[in-house]
């Protein structure tokens, strides 16, 4: 959701310096080795500081336009995200894009393991009665190709430096949501 349907807006260093966390582990997995209190406190001040990010949130270049094609076209949307379910409502807001997604397909850190772990796709496609072989995960860090490759979906990178540090990883590398709107990439029976 953050970096692919809005722009990109949190600074993860930053977030854990003020958690008080060390470098080089994500921040979710990094919370999971402490002793109950100290991870609930630290989810406490997680989800307050990405609560201030989420309203801030502006959508990314092309979000609308790609939301409106593919619920034209009848296609099933969700959100798999980090973040918890508070700040998914928020941020989906503040961007203005509430109205393409359901709430029971907004999949959050609090119905499913996180991302990398590919059970919140497949909690979509049981709800959908859909199979990875015709769904697409689209996401702007490893975490969200290494989840659609888990689950068997193809994948699309957005990055729109353009620079694709895990481009071998991805089915597809785009800078911008635009890019999927192309008729050669969405025909009409996709």
């Amino acid at each position: 959701m953050d970096g692919t349907l809005t722009l990109a807006a949190h600074d993860f260093e930053a977030i854990r310096k003020e958690l008080g966390l060390p470098e080089g582990k994500p921040i979710l997995e990094q919370i999971a080795t402490y002793p109950k209190q100290k991870a609930r406190n630290l989810h406490q001040q997680l989800d307050m500081m990405e609560l201030t990010i989420a309203a801030q949130s502006k959508p990314a270049t092309g979000a609308a336009r790609l939301l409106d094609t593919l619920t034209a076209k009848g296609h099933h949307l969700g959100i798999l995200t980090r973040n918890n379910i508070i700040n998914i409502h928020a941020t989906l807001d503040a961007a203005g894009l509430s109205d393409y997604f359901e709430s029971n397909t907004l999949i959050s850190r609090n119905c499913a393991p996180p991302k990398p772990n590919p059970a919140g796709i497949h909690r979509l496609l049981a709800l959908w009665g859909g199979t990875p072989e015709e769904s697409v995960m689209v996401g702007d860090h490893l975490f969200d190709i290494d989840t659609g490759l888990a689950a068997g979906t193809a994948t699309v990178y957005v990055d729109e430096s353009g620079e694709f540090p895990y481009r071998e990883k991805a089915d597809l590398c785009i800078r911008s949501l635009d890019e999927l709107i192309n008729p050669a990439i969405l025909s009409p029976d996709s």
